[in-house]
């Protein structure tokens, strides 16, 4: 850590409390300056108010300007949106705005990796730090998932892999990357942002500092506007660095032309899967890591749990757990690029929240499928395929079509519906269909 960053500032003030806003405060805490640390949590009852360290002073259930624009230092968390009234009074007053990654920034010393985009940096930042470890070193994951960046800190690691949403990426300046990946983008947090636009050029952020930018060339709108560092593109439909080839009737995952291995060989399942593969492995490779050692991880990772998480693969059945489909374009992207030599035992419904589903069916039309409906809006899905069989719960699917399960076939939960009719949340509906796939499979 520089310690000039730090040379004029006595008084900080947390906005948010939680995981990250406790982890901010313990950080402060342990800074050899002597800092004020006061927190603001507009919440009655924030949570994590017990484990504040002895000294901290906390206002909670409303705003504290006086705090705010007495503080030579605001450090908020990314759920609050600096177009707030008090947040922009603080930047108006000149006084600086950041986040816990930028806090991370000015003190890390090892290299780091992070990645952003609307779908998948869940993902992607798990595998990374799964190879990378696999590969031999010690590697600290977190960020927006898991462990927050600040706690990594305490770790010894040899490499930093952070997710990173555009929600971070505003209070982050000076964020410096071995290399980074903008997955792709897609609409969301629309009440947040002034459109597309706004929303993309906040996860553009993450290519600031950035050695190595990783772009998906088959969405251009994650390529920086301005290039400052190494571009190096990744795509499932065009011959670019990390791409796929076709060589006797297998699709290889490839390195400047050169296959790494086939698509086959993974355990997890969807198209869209074999794309974060390929980001892990331009991630890795940019930053002079062999990832050779960890092809054998990469192969057998399964996923993330509720997310395409293969459960059981006994007796040539693979059963999928993609609880966390609660909308359309989720489960659209589980069932792309499925290739199976059996039946495709597909489980949907729940609560529809008002969606259309007609755009499943011509993807249901292209596969070797049995469409299993339940709950709440189970009726909504009845006309979109000819095999569609309806059910009250997915117990009752499960008990009547493991007798009829053949090797090649898959059941793949992928409701594309939210979970409240049957179950407490998609990961409480996910834990059932795993206990039931121990069960049957």
């Amino acid at each position: 850590m520089t310690m000039n960053r730090w040379q004029d500032i006595h008084s900080v003030v947390v906005v948010g409390l939680g995981i990250t806003g406790l982890s901010v405060v313990k950080y402060l805490a342990k800074l050899p300056q002597d800092l004020t640390i006061k927190v603001i949590d507009t919440r009655a009852n924030p949570p994590g108010k017990d484990e504040l360290p002895e000294g901290v002073e906390l206002h909670s259930g409303s705003w504290n300007l006086d705090w705010l624009l007495a503080a030579d230092l605001v450090v908020t968390n990314p759920g609050i949106a600096l177009a707030t009234p008090e947040i922009q009074q603080v930047l108006r007053a000149d006084i600086p705005v950041v986040g816990d990654i930028e806090l991370f920034a000015w003190q890390v010393d090892k290299p780091v990796i992070a990645i952003t985009g609307s779908n998948g940096k869940s993902t992607v930042t798990d595998l990374t730090g799964v190879v990378a470890k696999a590969s031999g070193l010690k590697v600290g994951v977190g960020g927006n998932i898991g462990v927050p960046a600040l706690d990594l800190l305490d770790q010894d690691a040899d490499l930093y892999v952070l997710e990173l949403s555009s929600f971070q990426l505003e209070t982050t300046s000076s964020l410096k990357l071995t290399a980074a990946a903008f997955l792709n983008l897609s609409e969301d947090h629309m009440d947040r942002y002034d459109g597309m636009e706004d929303y993309r050029q906040a996860k553009l952020r993450i290519f600031q500092h950035a050695d190595s930018c990783v772009v998906n060339a088959d969405d251009k709108a994650t390529y920086p506007d301005q290039i400052s560092g190494k571009l190096v593109e990744f795509s499932l439909s065009s011959d670019t660095r990390f791409s796929l080839k076709l060589k006797q009737d297998r699709e290889f995952i490839c390195r400047d032309g050169e296959a790494i291995l086939a698509c086959d060989e993974l355990a997890m399942v969807g198209r869209h899967n074999i794309a974060n593969v390929l980001v892990v492995l331009a991630l890795l490779s940019e930053a002079g890591i062999d990832f050779t050692q960890g092809l054998d991880a990469l192969k057998s990772y399964s996923g993330l749990t509720h997310r395409c998480q293969v459960v059981a693969d006994n007796r040539g059945v693979k059963w999928v757990n993609d609880s966390k489909a609660t909308n359309v374009a989720s489960t659209l992207a589980a069932l792309s690029g499925i290739s199976l030599q059996g039946k495709l035992y597909l489980l949907v419904g729940g609560v529809g929240k008002g969606a259309d589903f007609s755009e499943l069916s011509p993807v249901f039309a292209k596969l070797n499928l049995q469409l299993c409906c339940f709950g709440e809006d189970a009726e909504q899905f009845m006309l979109l395929h000819s095999s569609a069989k309806r059910f009250d719960t997915m117990s009752e699917i499960i008990e009547w079509l493991a007798p009829q399960l053949e090797n090649g076939d898959m059941v793949l939960l992928s409701p594309a519906c939210a979970s409240f009719d049957q179950f407490s949340n998609f990961m409480a509906r996910g834990d059932a269909f795993t206990e039931l796939a121990k069960v049957y499979a």
